[in-house]
């Protein structure tokens, strides 16, 4: 493969993209605050990415990595990348792996990554989809640099929810929680149809295989009586059963990249040689 190929193709200054769209502008606070405050919804996406993610692997790639808020769940791989288009995030993630060699955290538009087409093995991408009106373009990048039988584990909020639905017929609120095109809830925030993502990753080649519903119990006045452990553990035997009812303001969805002979495989690559000019964590 030509070097010019593997050259790091990285966004200047804090007006990043992702996917073609501009997302919040993310401080500190996001890891400070916003989390912290969230002890259920962190727990509860745990759950689902220990069931989702293989048991091991070589290179393991978090599109929208953030502060590195997951990257405890990912001792299984040889070698991470965390990617964020988020200047604070990024210097925030360099602090949370610190000197740890298996990890490389950079800069990058996730509709456009510097790393060589099939050099990874899983490819991770939580809260991600939020800032994303159309994913297919990234969905399209994340099979470029999966190898063939590698997999996908992605996030978003779920348009049709149950809370959504009941608002709906209540004459609470005047979307529809089952069209098909993404809702935009907030400024640059959108709510995606499962249906919808899913034909998606299949138009990308990447071909779902299981479903999780996530954040079941999300309601204010639960988390302040139950403590989240307890609402995380009556959660976690129903996110699977539930996951094609999809009644949760969550989804995940597992996929893999259906190349012939290859499904289901997800054999350990090697080590990366990091810091080189065409390939800023290696391959």
């Amino acid at each position: 493969m030509p070097s010019s190929s593997l050259r790091p193709r990285l966004l200047p200054g804090p007006n990043q993209v992702i996917g073609g769209t501009r997302p919040p502008r993310y401080d500190l606070s996001y890891r400070d605050k916003f989390w912290p405050a969230r002890a259920y919804e962190d727990r509860c996406d745990r759950l689902a990415v220990r069931a989702l993610l293989p048991r091991g692997g070589g290179h393991l790639l978090d599109l929208g990595a953030g502060f590195g808020r997951l990257v405890d769940e990912y001792d299984a791989f040889e070698a991470v990348t965390l990617v964020d288009a988020s200047p604070a995030m990024i210097e925030a993630a360099r602090e949370r792996v610190g000197s740890d060699p298996r990890f490389c955290v950079i800069a990058a538009d996730a509709a456009h990554l510097p790393i060589p087409d099939g050099s990874v093995d899983v490819v991770i991408a939580v809260r991600l989809l939020v800032h994303l009106r159309d994913p297919s373009g990234v969905f399209r990048e994340i099979a470029r640099v999966l190898r063939p039988g590698g997999r996908l584990i992605v996030e978003f909020p779920n348009r049709r929810h149950l809370l959504a639905a009941v608002r709906y017929l209540t004459g609470r609120q005047s979307w529809s929680p089952v069209a098909r095109q993404p809702h935009e809830y907030l400024a640059g925030h959108f709510a995606h149809q499962p249906a919808t993502i899913e034909a998606q990753l299949r138009a990308a080649g990447l071909e779902p295989d299981a479903r999780r519903t996530v954040s079941l119990f999300r309601s204010a006045r639960l988390k302040r009586l139950i403590p989240a452990r307890v609402l995380a553990a009556i959660e976690a035997p129903l996110q699977r059963p539930l996951g094609r009812m999809a009644p949760g303001p969550s989804i995940y969805v597992g996929s893999i990249r259906s190349d012939a002979g290859t499904i289901g495989k997800i054999a350990p690559g090697h080590v990366r040689r990091r810091g080189t000019e065409d390939d800023p964590c290696g391959s």
